[in-house]
């Protein structure tokens, strides 16, 4: 088992009594040794399975040479762009460049290649022809099959096809890239693993796909958006590992590209063995110099407690990825952890998050999933929790517990996604007294994204009633205990389904709430989500109905504006808003209103005297409503 960081120099190898590396990992994040990071994950399980890797990240994708480090492996080249996508690392929603890349050192921006799975693809096959290139992690596995791409805005070949890589590992991989590795050890050749679960291949023979769903033509989704919609329906009603067939897609009639049955939950026991792997826990040391790894102070001092999520939100990517079935850590693991963490020299008392996708998700959603699997074509929690949903927070309350007891531990943060429908769900809501005493510093941030139930019913999420229930019981709550915190609403615009009164609408609620959110999340198309098909086809891919679309960047504007109507830059594009909705009832003077009438002057800098405009927006600095937030609040998404 390699101590310490994996090589990544050919000195190194040599120094760990290596001649060749069975795996070469090339990644578009610097090297961070913390189980947070997908390729510090993979490459630790490969090691403890008796497979050596060499780390390869950020190469210069302009030099050849630059992914030559410790010339060819025995078996194979893993590439990964990192953990994100690197088209989303690279570009906000409206596709203007980002300045900063928190997985690089210093937080330097430009050290990865747009759609760097197939840059450092294309690079490794200018050198090596012939040896096997698995690739993985997020980017490759949204992009398994035919998908929309929005930075280019059109339907794209799998990514197995644009890269040239042999095989995808998608999901999380811990289980497919051993068997990877022991086939590719056992002789067999990478055209013939054919056969593991949580893989996508790809053949020439259509009468060797067998028990699977042929999707619709890749020239057929191009062509035809019903056609697409149609495909992804297909694709996400085979995402469970139980249930889930075959399926694979046709290109030119002469190439197939084939996707497994996803792999099985992690066992408890399983999941543990991953994350007591021997970690650094640290960036390279490579990289003190240009400053260290922004990304890894989010979440060094931060525990996962589970994987996978049964909320499944329609913007969300986590069913195509993750998967459905919650895979969760013994209490046992996670206090070990916990107990490393306060050794390290700049713990300083606080953990920053027990949690996961979702935080208190502990367990599948009901007991028939681990033999089943979860239900095709339901929802557990949406448009209402399902009668067999298993609703209980007591092993969450009795980690979380666990945890803050441990010597040196002085405060628990709960900062992973929190459903508060769950919450209200279950019959004992003493979670959130336990929750509200000691595990919230000042702002209980939860997701309820929007107000208007149509857009709601376009995102997957409940009802805006139950997130009004559960703001009351908070504050009631919180005012009982005699503690001032405040639920802090994230916020999403332009979605799917959202027309300008429902824009509207959101705007009234945020006039009531008392603040204004500096931030706003635009809704953003990404690979693998049902949102994302909507925005491209116009259709609910399940019912085939058609989705009303707001793609015109005018009008995406205006509802981004009406969210921070109070800016006053905002102004004429919230009184178009509202004139164009025949909404003047909301332009005038008083809390009621949104705008004034008319433009008003700036506050004066020099002698900070309020004009009428900031007297007339509806709430100011410091005062809170019955929603409970503080003025300027920022929203971090994931």
């Amino acid at each position: 088992m390699a101590e310490g960081f994996m090589p990544v120099t050919k000195k190194e190898m040599e120094e760990a009594g290596l001649t060749q590396v069975d795996f070469v990992y090339v990644c578009g994040d610097a090297y961070v040794d913390h189980p947070s990071f997908g390729s510090a994950i993979i490459s630790r399980v490969l090691w403890a399975h008796g497979y050596s890797v060499g780390m390869i990240c950020q190469p210069d994708w302009k030099d050849d040479r630059s992914i030559d480090v410790f010339g060819q492996p025995r078996l194979g080249f893993l590439v990964s762009s990192g953990n994100m996508d690197s088209m989303v690392n690279h570009y906000t929603v409206n596709k203007k460049r980002r300045h900063q890349d928190a997985y690089t050192p210093g937080g330097e921006a430009g050290k990865r290649p747009d759609r760097a799975v197939t840059v450092y693809c294309n690079l490794i096959r200018h050198l090596y022809k012939k040896t096997p290139i698995i690739i993985g992690g997020i980017e490759a596995s949204l992009r398994r099959m035919g998908h929309y791409d929005y930075w280019s805005n059109s339907v794209r070949r799998s990514v197995l096809l644009e890269s040239g890589a042999d095989i995808i590992s998608y999901g999380m991989g811990e289980k497919s890239i051993v068997e990877i590795a022991d086939a590719l050890a056992a002789g067999i050749d990478v055209a013939d693993i054919t056969y593991i679960e949580g893989t996508v291949y790809k053949t020439k023979e259509e009468e060797s796909i067998y028990d699977a769903i042929r999707l619709p033509d890749f020239e057929e989704i191009v062509a035809d958006k019903k056609a697409y919609a149609k495909s992804f329906s297909i694709q996400y009603k085979n995402t469970d590992p139980f249930a889930a067939k075959r399926i694979y897609e046709c290109y030119g009639g002469k190439t197939f590209v084939v996707q497994n049955p996803p792999a099985k939950p992690l066992s408890e026991l399983e999941m543990d063995d991953v994350y007591a792997l021997p970690y650094t826990r640290q960036y390279h040391p490579m990289y003190e110099a240009a400053g260290g790894i922004p990304a890894l102070s989010e979440i060094k001092f931060s525990l996962t407690s589970n994987r996978g999520c049964y909320g499944e939100c329609n913007f969300c990517a986590l069913t195509m990825h993750e998967g459905r079935i919650v895979q969760a850590r013994s209490h046992q693991s996670i206090v070990d952890e916990a107990k490393v963490m306060t050794q390290d020299a700049d713990f300083k008392g606080y953990i920053h998050d027990v949690g996961g996708p979702t935080a208190e998700f502990r367990r599948p959603a009901c007991d028939k999933q681990m033999t089943h699997g979860a239900c095709v074509g339901k929802k557990c929690l949406f448009p209402k929790p399902c009668k067999n949903l298993i609703v209980d927070h007591k092993d969450y309350v009795k980690l979380l517990r666990e945890v803050r007891e441990l010597p040196g531990v002085k405060k628990v943060f709960v900062r992973s996604g929190f459903r508060f429908d769950y919450l209200m769900a279950d019959p004992d809501h003493s979670f959130l007294k336990e929750l509200c005493q000691y595990h919230v510093s000042g702002q209980m941030r939860v997701a309820p994204e929007h107000v208007s139930d149509n857009v709601l019913s376009k995102m997957g999420k409940p009802s805006a009633s139950i997130y009004t229930a559960f703001v009351k019981e908070f504050n009631q709550l919180n005012e009982k205990l005699g503690l001032k915190q405040y639920v802090v609403p994230y916020l999403m615009s332009s979605h799917p389904g959202s027309t300008m009164k429902d824009a509207i609408k959101l705007a009234e609620y945020i006039r009531d709430m008392g603040y204004i959110p500096e931030q706003v999340q635009d809704f953003y198309p990404t690979p693998g989500t049902v949102s994302t098909t909507m925005y491209y086809t116009g259709l609910d891919p399940f019912t085939m109905e058609e989705v009303y679309v707001p793609r015109d960047p005018h009008e995406k504007a205006m509802q981004r504006a009406l969210i921070q109507y109070r800016d006053p830059k905002n102004y004429e594009l919230v009184k178009e808003a509202l004139l164009r909705e025949g909404r003047e009832d909301l332009i005038g003077f008083g809390r009621e209103y949104l705008i004034p009438p008319h433009k008003m002057k700036p506050v004066d800098k020099k002698t900070k005297k309020k004009t009428s405009h900031g007297q007339s927006q509806g709430g100011k600095k410091g005062k809170t409503t019955s929603s409970g937030g503080p003025k300027g609040s920022r929203r971090k998404r994931r």
